[in-house]
């Protein structure tokens, strides 16, 4: 997707927004592998599958060359049939330092490189062709393409469930939005022994803002039965996502730019986007809502939770107008996208809202990215003002994992990658500092939490570090 025109001139960076940039690039340093870069040292020591595509399109901001090797690596792990495994474990990290690990999974890929079986949203291709953007690489693009070709032929000829072109997640892992309560009616159907596992995360996160030990053992029973199939075919959960959906269309319109560069032909990546841009309009829009919503494959029912997934599709290049308006209504009358908030998961008005919790309120910086790049079309002051909204919140509470919507406290791990990286991404946009500029004093989001994460304060980084 063709980044659109943005201002070329602005001031020179600010002390605070220098302060910014440095201890998100100090956090992408402390969580660099050699090869690629885990999204937390102490919760997630592996790599994460749309955390490193996240993670390249910061990069990108500072070193190309890492933010391509990113990639490369993540790519590494990819399985025969095309699939991206959603984690890539590190054999240098021990067995019980997450679960579920690589003797949970048994699944190797022919590199030889230990995985999980299921999948995670499909924004590689966007990444790719922004950190082409930013440092033009025909070789990295010819390098990529087959595999990113690779990895949507295993989405459409797999996970086309229903008939139409749209794909299906088999566990809510695969979402990325884990805990969503979009999934509790889905899930509550799944039967699921006690588990009796230790779960990792409840030693570094408290216990209020992780999934309940409940929907972990309906976790571990889907992801163990799909497993013991062979990681084929469906499982007690099988749900056509608007995130997933939406990112697979605009990443078919990523792939047919990074087809015309590579002498590749870009007609079927276009052919495709309108086909599940049209199959989203019929399948997942709800008119009387006014966003997207989830449906069951299994029953063929519409799932009734909303949640900031339905309104990631604002990222299509081919929405209707209309819808877009609907849209941005939306994000602002429920969700409360205005001056002064973080864009919540939830809407803050839904019975299961929980400000604090893992997926089910909390303002995360890559869903909020993923709109505000849609909003940059369908309506940019309001893009502008995400932005700084989230640049806000790194600035008050650190590069956390997660945030409060309304005070902007930090929660989850600290020094979080896609936070540090996508700060950079902001901070890059001449436009989005300058809202930023203009709006950062006094801060509107009440007492905010000032943990910073552990990010070491000092000089400035030379640039024979930074490559």
């Amino acid at each position: 997707m063709q980044a659109p025109a943005r201002p070329t001139t602005i001031a020179e960076p600010s002390a605070e927004e220098a302060g910014i940039r440095r201890g998100a690039i100090r956090v992408l340093l402390a969580n660099w592998t050699g090869a690629y870069t885990v999204p937390s040292r102490r919760l997630y020591p592996h790599q994460w599958s749309w955390d490193s595509a996240f993670i390249a399109i910061g990069a990108a901001r500072w070193s190309p060359r890492r933010a391509r090797t990113e990639l490369m690596t993540l790519f590494g792990g990819q399985w025969r049939d095309g699939r991206v495994p959603h984690i890539v474990f590190n054999p240098a990290v021990p067995e019980d330092a997450y679960f579920p690990g690589p003797a949970f999974w048994q699944a190797t890929a022919p590199s030889g490189a230990r995985t999980s079986g299921i999948v995670q949203p499909p924004v590689h291709a966007l990444a790719a062709w922004r950190v082409h953007l930013a440092d033009p690489d025909r070789a990295f693009l010819y390098r990529i393409y087959p595999r990113l070709e690779a990895q949507h032929r295993f989405l459409r000829t797999s996970r086309r469930m229903s008939g139409s072109e749209l794909v299906s997640i088999v566990h809510p892992w695969e979402s990325g939005m884990d805990n969503s309560p979009v999934w509790d009616a889905p899930l509550a159907k799944v039967p699921a022994p006690p588990m009796r596992e230790r779960r990792r995360d409840l030693a570094h996160v408290a216990a209020g803002e992780r999934p309940t030990d409940r929907d972990y053992a309906r976790y571990t029973a889907i992801a163990a039965a799909y497993r013991d199939a062979g990681y084929t075919g469906r499982t007690g959960f099988v749900v056509e996502d608007p995130l997933f959906n939406a990112l697979y269309g605009a990443a078919e319109s990523a792939l047919a730019r990074i087809a015309a560069v590579v002498d590749a032909d870009p007609a079927p990546h276009l052919r495709r986007a309108e086909e599940i841009t049209q199959a989203m309009l019929e399948r997942l829009w709800d008119p009387s809502g006014g966003i997207f919503r989830a449906r069951d494959a299994r029953t063929g029912e519409m799932l009734p939770e909303d949640s900031v997934a339905g309104l990631v599709p604002l990222i299509l290049p081919g929405l209707p107008a209309d819808v877009a308006d609907r849209l941005v209504a939306t994000a602002v009358a429920r969700f409360g996208l205005k001056d002064g908030t973080l864009l919540p998961s939830y809407p803050p008005g839904g019975a299961a809202f929980e400000p604090a919790r893992y997926w089910r309120g909390p303002s995360w910086l890559n869903t909020s990215w993923l709109v505000l790049e849609g909003l940059r079309a369908a309506d940019p002051g309001l893009a502008h003002r995400l932005g700084a909204q989230m640049l806000r919140a790194v600035r008050e509470a650190g590069f956390r994992e997660y945030f409060n919507p309304f005070t902007g406290e930090g929660h989850g791990c600290g020094d979080f990658g896609w936070s540090a990286a996508l700060a950079l991404d902001v901070l890059a946009d001449p436009a989005l500092r300058a809202q930023y500029r203009l709006d950062r004093v006094p801060a509107p989001l009440g007492q905010l939490d000032q943990q910073r994460g552990g990010v070491v304060e000092g000089g400035d980084l030379g640039d024979q570090v930074l490559a």
